[in-house]
C-alpha cells in the first residue's frame, strides 16, 4: 500500500444495509460462484485427480529443432500435440468455420548453451517461450525457464507457458478475427493469449485432453499461481511495449477464458483493457514501492480506513488488539482472527509481518518462511474485520458462504481503498497490491477467503471470483452470498 499526505477530497463510503453500496460496474466473473464448483465443475484435488501427465498417455509424432528430447522437451511437444487437437476443435466451431493449421516449426534451446538465431534474436541468456509471427514458430527454454516452472509450481506449469504462446499464434491464424492488428497494444495480445490459456485448461479439466490432467482444487491454484510468477513488476506501465499485465490481470484473463471460452477472448480489446488493467506506473508519492511495514502505525491506520469505508447506523466497528491472536475461550486463527464474544479483532502483529514482507528474487509468495507482501498482511486484517459486519446483520459465520462471503467484502474495501479518504485515512492501494491478495488467496491457509474459524473456500479459483466481485461491485456481496 501507499501513505499519502491527508488529501481534502470527497470521501467514498460502503454503506452496509444488509448489503452494500454499488460500485459502478459489473462483476467480471460471470456466473454463479459456489464453494463446491469451479465454473460449474466439481472441486478436485490431486489426491483424486493427480495433475499432470496421464499415465500411459500416447506419444506425439512432433519433434522440435535442436530438442535433446529430455523431460522439459517431451512435455512440451506433448502440450501442443494437445494444443493443436484443442485448436483443431475449438477454431471452427467458435470463428466461423476457420480451420486451425499447425505451426511451420517448433523449436527448443537452452539459453545457458550454444545459442541460436530466433526471430531476428539470439537465445544466449534468454529464459523465456516465445510465439514469432514472422516464421510462425514457437520456442522454448529447456535449459533455464522450463524446469524452474516445473521445480517451482509442477509440470502442468510448462502447459500453461505453452498454451499461451498457442494463444499468440491463434491470433495470428486468425487475422481480424481476434480483432489483433499491427497498431494493438501488447497488453490487449498478451491479455488474449492467458485467455485463450484458461480455455484449453478448461478442455484438459473436462476430461477432453489425451495427455494431460488437472484438479481443479490443487492442480488450478499451481496453474494461476504461475501466473503470478510470471507476472510484470509491479509498477510497469500497461502502455509499455512488451507489458503482460500483473497477476490480478492475468488471472482475470485466464478464468475468463476457463469460464467462457475463446469467443470471450477475441472480444477483449482496448477499451476493455483500460477501463479493468491494474497494471500502472508507482506514484511519485508511493512510499518504499508501495509496501509498507506492517506495524502498530499503519495497522492503525488500516483500522482507519475499514472504519470509514464500512459505516451504517447501528454497526459498532470491533476493536483491534496485539495480543498474540488469541479469543476468550482460546480458539482463534492465525496470525489474525475475529472474537464475536467482544467484537474484537487480534492479532499476532510479528507474523503479520512476517507475510508482510516482499519475498526476495525466485522466491515464492506465501511458501514456508517466505512473505508475499503488506496488503496481504493488511487484507487479512480487513477479511475478519468484516467479520464483525457480517454478524452485526445476523449472517453466518461458520460456513463456506461465510468464507466466499469474506472475501468478497475484503475486495469491495480494496475498491473503496483505492480512493483517497480523509483526516487520517492516508492508505491507499498501490500497483502490485492486487497481486498480493491474489498470491494469499492460493496459499493453503488462505484468510481472505475463510470462514471464522479459518476453513478457506477449497478452490483458489473460486476465492479469487469471490474477491473480485465484491472489487467491482460490493451490493453483489450479499446478493450471491446471502
Amino acid at each position: 500500500m501507499r501513505s499519502y499526505l491527508p488529501l481534502a477530497l470527497a470521501l467514498v463510503v460502503l454503506v452496509l444495509v444488509s448489503c452494500a453500496q454499488a460500485i459502478p460496474g459489473t462483476p467480471r466473473a460471470e456466473g454463479e460462484i459456489d464453494a463446491g464448483t469451479v465454473a460449474g465443475l466439481p472441486v478436485t484435488n490431486d489426491d483424486t485427480v493427480p495433475s499432470g501427465p496421464r499415465d500411459g498417455a500416447p506419444k506425439t509424432d512432433l519433434t522440435a529443432e535442436n530438442a535433446d528430447n529430455g523431460e522439459m522437451d517431451q512435455l512440451a511437444l506433448g502440450a501442443l500435440a494437445d494444443l493443436y487437437e484443442y485448436w483443431n476443435e475449438r477454431m471452427p466451431a467458435d470463428f466461423e468455420g476457420q480451420k486451425f493449421t499447425p505451426l511451420a516449426r517448433l523449436v527448443s534451446y537452452d539459453s545457458k548453451g550454444k545459442a541460436l538465431r530466433l526471430c531476428q534474436t539470439s537465445t544466449s541468456g534468454l529464459v523465456n517461450a516465445f510465439y514469432c509471427s514472422l516464421d510462425d514458430s514457437i520456442a522454448w527454454d529447456r535449459g533455464v525457464l522450463l524446469p524452474e516452472l516445473s521445480k517451482q509450481f509442477g509440470k502442468m506449469s510448462v502447459v500453461t507457458v505453452l498454451a499461451h504462446e498457442a494463444g499468440h499464434a491463434v491470433q495470428f491464424k486468425l487475422g481480424g478475427k481476434s480483432g489483433i492488428t499491427q497498431a494493438t497494444k501488447t497488453i490487449v495480445k498478451e491479455q488474449q493469449a492467458d485467455c485463450y490459456a484458461g480455455g484449453f485448461f478448461r478442455w484438459i479439466a473436462d476430461g477432453k485432453s489425451k495427455r494431460f490432467q488437472i484438479s481443479t482444487g490443487e492442480g488450478l491454484n499451481k496453474v494461476l499461481a504461475t501466473m503470478f510468477f510470471i507476472r510484470d513488476p509491479a509498477g510497469t506501465d500497461a502502455n509499455k511495449q512488451g507489458a503482460h499485465g500483473l497477476a490480478w490481470d492475468r488471472v482475470f484473463a485466464f478464468q475468463m477464458g476457463f469460464s467462457q471460452g475463446p469467443k470471450r477472448c477475441a472480444a477483449m480489446d482496448q477499451k476493455e483493457i483500460d477501463d479493468r488493467i491494474s497494471e500502472q506506473k508507482f506514484d511519485e508519492r508511493d512510499y518504499r514501492r508501495g509496501n509498507l511495514p506492517v506495524n502498530d502505525e499503519y495497522i492503525r491506520k488500516i483500522k482507519i480506513s475499514l472504519d470509514e469505508a464500512f459505516t451504517t447506523s447501528g454497526f459498532t466497528p470491533p476493536q483491534l488488539r496485539d495480543n498474540g491472536s488469541r479469543c476468550p475461550g482460546g480458539k482463534a486463527t492465525e496470525p489474525v482472527a475475529y472474537c464475536p464474544d467482544d467484537n474484537t479483532v487480534v492479532m499476532d502483529v510479528g507474523k503479520l509481518a512476517q507475510l508482510g514482507t516482499p519475498p526476495k528474487r525466485n522466491q515464492e509468495p506465501g511458501a514456508d518462511g517466505v512473505g508475499i507482501g503488506d496488503f496481504a498482511a493488511f487484507a487479512e486484517i480487513a477479511s475478519r474485520y468484516t467479520m464483525s459486519i457480517q454478524k452485526n446483520v445476523g449472517l453466518s459465520l461458520d460456513d463456506e458462504k461465510a468464507a466466499l462471503r469474506t472475501a468478497c467484502l475484503t475486495g469491495a474495501w480494496a475498491h473503496v481503498a483505492e480512493k483517497p479518504g480523509s483526516g487520517e485515512n492516508t492508505l491507499r492501494l498501490s500497483p502490485g497490491d492486487l497481486d498480493e491478495a491474489v498470491a494469499e488467496m492460493l496459499m493453503g491457509k488462505s484468510l481472505i477467503a475463510a470462514d471464522i474459524n479459518g476453513n478457506p473456500v477449497k478452490a483458489g479459483f473460486a476465492r479469487v471470483e469471490a474477491f473480485r466481485i465484491g472489487y467491482v461491485n460490493a451490493k453483489e456481496c450479499t446478493a450471491r452470498f446471502s
